[in-house]
């Protein structure tokens, strides 16, 4: 079953910008939760890039995104976003929600469960 359900990936130019969704489904687990972001490219590890804390509302990034995108929550629709800017071609990837977990500050998935993801293409 899957519990968190990503939307809005698309190909864009680099330069550009793209806006996810990801619902969390009825019966799922939403309040006082770890959502995060994360992406995996063809040969590339599974990278969490955004995360934020749905209780007190504390994000957290990658060093390779900081700056550029911003995590953010809509409580009644239980729903996370991921607002992307000014894309790069190494921002390809496909995305995945996961439910996740913040040791250190490294973004890490807190279960195996994972969503059929959305595919992100910037070129260049």
């Amino acid at each position: 079953e899957v519990h968190l359900v990503e939307s809005g990936g698309a190909s864009v130019h680099a330069g550009g910008s793209l806006k996810l969704s990801c619902v969390a489904s009825a019966g799922s687990l939403f309040r006082n939760q770890c959502i995060g972001w994360f992406r995996q490219a063809p040969g590339k590890e599974h990278e969490g890039i955004a995360a934020i804390y749905t209780g007190s509302n504390s994000t957290y990034y990658a060093d390779s995104v900081k700056d550029r995108f911003v995590i953010s929550q809509e409580e009644l629709k239980r729903t996370v976003y991921l607002q992307m800017d000014r894309l790069n071609p190494e921002d390809t990837a496909m995305y995945y929600c996961r439910y996740c977990r913040t040791p250190g500050n490294i973004i890490l998935p807190n279960s195996p469960d994972r969503g059929p993801g959305t595919q992100v293409t910037v070129s260049s």
